[in-house]
């Protein structure tokens, strides 16, 4: 059987899907994706992804030129999240950020830049 297959997708066909640096093991973003964008990602070694919003598929960097290229793709235990292995090009973050988790609550609670 097909790993991708085997993957337990949610009732609208999506999985969660985590963009990791490669080399930093940095998380970089989460989006999400159908079978048929894992399928391309593996073929491809460019991340593909669904998006929510638009309803649309999209290929990470296609407007941006920020590509991701992918050297791997892992699994979770339960088959129902996997992560992207990324060599990123330029910024992952839509807001011109190399990860979208740039910002962290402080002990008092507030929002703060790392």
């Amino acid at each position: 059987m097909n790993a991708i297959d085997a993957i337990k997708y949610d009732e609208k066909g999506l999985v969660p899907v985590i963009a990791q640096d490669n080399d930093s093991g940095k998380i970089l973003m989460l989006a999400y994706a159908k079978r048929e964008q894992l399928e391309k990602t593996r073929s491809s070694g460019l991340a593909h992804y669904f998006s929510r919003s638009r309803n649309a598929e999209w290929l990470k960097g296609e407007t941006s030129g920020h590509y991701q290229h992918v050297d791997g793709i892992l699994v979770d235990c339960d088959m129902d999240c996997v992560i992207y292995k990324v060599r990123q090009d330029g910024a992952a973050c839509h807001t011109g950020e190399y990860s979208c988790f740039y910002r962290k609550i402080n002990d008092d609670g507030e929002l703060e830049n790392e």
